[in-house]
């Protein structure tokens, strides 16, 4: 549309021959109104893409641009679609070196069939760098970015049309580009087949084709790809909240295991500490009747005895102390048969009131040596117990000499023996009581444990183990019940034995 003729447009069809004058199609009135604008100069048609109002970018020295280059300027026209280029006039176009004419231009104009890049340009495109609907991870969709309903081209064609909501990256297919590579974008393309003009510079062009505009609110065609299963940003806020929740987890694992590891150490060197002071009560424990029996035996030997009396009661010496030492190394035994699992239990149906007789004959002696008046309570028609009789008698014999170890200035226990409602069906509890020294609240729940003695205890000087009451409750358990206990401090203990009765 050279402006020293009358505008005219040229139709190239190359199945009808030479150019010809043709009336100008539908849809072509803008852009042409637009190039005749911008056909005064080279330098104006270099910036047709400009909406009115738009001053000239200066950008004559980006690199590849060059105003009086004729392969710079192609132009997109995004709503035809077509491209066009500014045809520039030399005063001799044989020859290469003379400089183009700055006047009026010329235009080529190239309409692109969009039917051709909906149904197989893009599909092409699509499958070389997404691959099929069934194995790709996005949607995309080709649009308008001004006309949100103008969708050119989406895959798969199936589903919602991607691109109408919020995609999670958008790209301007034809340019121009983000304004921080803009400039980049311009660079020389060499030629090898290609003249070398006078002044020695390759001939270039831009590798993007700005977009006219033709007010400020156009925008380009713009390609929009969504991820399949939700929006990146939510999925990457999914996979952050995951990872804190996961971090937010293994810190509390790491704090927890090592609040446990501290836990364990403090138990271990509070075990090793009740081991050692097991140690030393053992120790005393056998050395206290060890020493007597040596002093009875060195005064026989020694020819001290005179008297028949005096023998008898000699006599009587070693073999409580004797009884005494046998007990110590039985309990010991017992504890760490009964501790680790070794000890089998012979079961069989006990009469209760005969195992409780069996228990007071073995501690007699203790108790008549301690002046102790035993009161007993035993119910009539009590229903036998299934049980290991000398384990049985061990439990309620340790209980017995607990009460009588820490009866204090009392000299009164208590053995009882009653039906009761238990967990699953009826239980017989047999209860030894003392009314002693009692046990403090706080140690209440340390009593059953092995070695353990308490500081009141040991201050007194009472002697002992700290082994008769994990015993117990190793062989009430054995036996398919459990051991309880009732205390107030400074008025007395109970404890019970319950035992699903077997009738």
């Amino acid at each position: 549309t050279s402006q020293k003729t009358t505008p005219r447009l040229l139709s190239l069809d190359s199945e009808s021959g030479p150019p010809r004058v043709v009336v100008p199609p539908a849809g072509f009135e803008a852009l042409l109104g637009r190039l005749r604008s911008r056909s005064s100069s080279l330098s104006a048609g270099l910036h047709a893409w400009q909406p009115d109002g738009a001053g000239h970018t200066g950008r004559k020295t980006a690199p590849g641009y060059l105003e009086n280059d004729p392969l710079t300027g192609w132009q997109f026209e995004q709503y035809i679609p077509a491209i066009v280029h500014p045809i520039v006039h030399h005063e001799l176009p044989m020859i290469r070196d003379n400089p183009a004419s700055p006047e009026a231009i010329d235009w080529v104009i190239i309409e692109l069939d969009l039917h051709t890049i909906q149904t197989r340009i893009f599909p092409a495109l699509t499958l070389s760098h997404l691959g099929t609907p069934d194995s790709a991870d996005f949607s995309l969709a080709v649009r308008v970015a001004g006309k949100p309903g103008q969708i050119l081209y989406q895959w798969p064609l199936e589903g919602e049309v991607s691109g109408a909501a919020e995609p999670d990256a958008t790209m301007n297919i034809f340019g121009p580009p983000p304004a921080s590579i803009e400039d980049s974008s311009w660079v020389a393309v060499k030629n090898a087949n290609s003249v070398k003009a006078g002044n020695g510079r390759h001939f270039s062009g831009p590798l993007w084709f700005p977009v006219i505009h033709y007010s400020h609110a156009d925008t380009p065609w713009m390609l929009a790809l969504t991820h399949r299963r939700g929006h990146l940003r939510d999925m990457v806020a999914d996979v952050q909240r995951m990872n804190l929740a996961i971090n937010s987890a293994v810190f509390i694992l790491l704090a927890g295991g090592v609040v446990l590891a501290a836990l364990a150490g403090h138990r271990a060197q509070k075990y090793a500490r009740m081991e050692m002071e097991f140690v030393a009560s053992i120790s005393h424990e056998l050395r206290t009747p060890l020493t007597a029996i040596y002093s009875a035996g060195e005064n026989l030997a020694d020819g001290v005895v005179q008297s028949k009396s005096q023998s008898a009661h000699y006599g009587s010496i070693v073999t409580s102390q004797a009884r005494q030492l046998i007990n110590l190394v039985d309990q010991v035994l017992t504890f760490s048969s009964t501790h680790r699992g070794q000890r089998r239990y012979e079961k069989e149906l006990l009469e209760v009131g005969q195992v409780i007789a069996l228990a007071l004959q073995n501690t007699r002696a203790t108790i008549e040596a301690g002046g102790f008046a035993v009161e007993q309570e035993i119910a009539p028609g009590l229903p036998p117990v299934r049980g290991d009789q000398s384990a049985l008698v061990c439990c309620i014999q340790n209980l017995l000499a607990n009460a009588a170890k820490y009866s204090g200035r009392s000299r009164w226990i208590g053995v009882s023996a009653r039906l009761s409602p238990g967990r699953k069906g009826h239980e017989v509890q047999i209860s030894v009581e003392d009314r002693g020294i009692g046990i403090a609240v706080s140690e209440l729940p340390e009593v059953f444990k092995p070695f353990y003695r308490s500081s009141r205890v040991k201050a007194a000087q009472i002697h002992g183990t700290g082994l008769g009451l994990a015993i117990a409750r190793e062989i009430a358990e054995a036996m398919g019940g459990r051991i309880s206990v009732r205390s107030a401090q400074g008025s007395g203990t109970r404890f019970t034995i319950s035992l699903p009765g077997a009738g």
